[in-house]
């Protein structure tokens, strides 16, 4: 094995469990952020913050120029469905009283959503060994979170993590389809200006309480954009690059029972036995289906 290859395959091992971890931390963020802010307007402080910080970036590296016009739109249109939608549907939907493991379970449909798309859209072949495995990664992430989920809230709280499903199922498939070849350091820029436009006249029309900036809410917020908008989405983006799609929905199967965990350690949330077996499951579903990848129908 050439000294590459030994790269290729430690990323191929580090980099899903890290993107796991990192993305886990969001729910985490948002429990601590969400009391000070309002949710749309936390995002745009979050996207400005992480244009900037790519801007500088892109500047001291000298990143290429993300294309044309058109490739500019592709990629605006990925962040709007990543991004804008799927964060959110979930922080709207967390803002409002909705459980945090009613919004987990809903958007942990992601990696069904996400194989049936790839099936008709990328092409991608998904066996019988894979369909189980999702499957079973579904029954495992409603052990995780049953004992928390509760579809008692408004329905805004439901239209909301709906549009969270869509915009991550979507936006993964479009940024693999339309954006796979883009600098990810020249991309991240368009995306998040992308998203702070868009979100500043939804903030200012829609939401009129202000920030509290506490020491709780600075430190979500650089949370948010440094390990979450920064870390987890170019790990994302580079997994999508170097994976199936299918291969790469299938990890979100993994954020729930994470964030559980994280909740346990530091909020002291519990987890009883039907958790800790569907954490178990996960697991084992991942593992079923991991050495398979999608082919060309």
């Amino acid at each position: 094995m050439t000294p590459a290859s030994r790269t290729h395959a430690r990323r191929q091992l580090t980099f899903p469990a890290l993107f796991v971890l990192l993305w886990s931390t969001g729910f985490i963020a948002a429990k601590y952020g969400l009391p000070y802010a309002p949710p749309l307007t936390f995002l745009w402080y979050r996207f400005l913050l992480v244009a900037a910080l790519m801007g500088f970036v892109c500047v001291v590296t000298r990143a290429p120029s993300p294309g044309n016009a058109r490739q500019i739109l592709h990629i605006a249109v990925s962040a709007w469905l990543v991004h804008g939608a799927y964060l959110g549907g979930v922080f709207v939907a967390l803002s409002g009283g909705m459980a945090a493991g009613t919004v987990s379970m809903l958007v942990g449909l992601q990696p069904l959503m996400t194989v049936l798309l790839a099936r008709g859209w990328l092409g991608e072949r998904v066996t019988p060994r894979q369909w189980v495995g999702l499957f079973l990664g579904l029954a495992g992430v409603w052990l995780v979170v049953r004992h928390k989920v509760s579809f008692t809230g408004d329905a805004s709280g439901m239209l909301s993590t709906a549009i969270a499903l869509l915009g991550i199922s979507v936006g993964t498939l479009y940024q693999k389809r339309f954006c796979a070849r883009v600098d990810l350091r020249s991309g991240a820029v368009v995306q998040f200006v992308a998203c702070a436009m868009l979100y500043a006249p939804l903030a200012l029309l829609l939401e009129h309480d202000p920030v509290r900036w506490t020491g709780e809410f600075v430190f979500a917020l650089g949370w948010s954009v440094l390990v979450l908008s920064v870390g987890a989405i170019s790990l994302l983006y580079w997994l999508l690059r170097h994976g199936a799609a299918a291969n790469v929905a299938r990890l979100f199967y993994l954020v729930p029972p994470f964030t559980a965990a994280m909740a346990y350690l530091v909020f002291g949330e519990t987890l009883g036995l039907p958790a800790l077996g569907g954490m178990a499951l996960i697991a084992f579903a991942v593992a079923l289906s991991r050495s398979l990848e999608g082919r060309p129908a």
